[in-house]
């Protein structure tokens, strides 16, 4: 199932600032559950061509989302923009927080437990990526 955001297009957009809206839509490819929070990763949608790791295009950096919901602490959800990319091996997909100047984070493409950040993000499971 496709997901757009148009909230993301718009925030992607203003970030970006050449591109409008309708060039920057977004298909979620990675999903998180930790204890404190909940988190996805989106990208452009013309980078995806269908499910699975092999029908995503990220062998450059692209620029997509990081949503992180913090609803279940009453503080809402926060939408920021990432640079996501395969590792060499194509085994891991690399969520880079650059505005927020965390470490990059590896996700195994089949799925992982990570940590985004020491705050809200921690110990988060993430399913097998792009397998909606």
């Amino acid at each position: 199932m496709k997901t757009h955001l148009g909230a993301t297009a718009i925030a992607l957009a203003l970030t970006i600032g050449t591109a409008s809206a309708a060039d920057v839509a977004m298909r979620r490819v990675l999903t998180c559950a930790g204890p404190d929070a909940k988190m996805e990763v989106y990208v452009p949608e013309n980078l995806v061509t269908g499910t699975g790791a092999e029908n995503v295009k990220l062998e450059k950096p692209a620029i997509g989302a990081y949503s992180l919901d913090l609803t279940e602490a009453g503080k809402g959800k926060v939408l920021e923009p990432v640079r996501v990319t395969y590792s060499r091996d194509r085994k891991s997909v690399i969520i880079d927080q650059y505005t927020r100047k965390l470490p990059p984070t590896a996700v195994a493409v089949g799925g992982a437990t990570v940590d985004f950040d020491q705050r809200f993000a921690t110990g988060a499971k993430c399913a097998p990526f792009n397998q909606e």
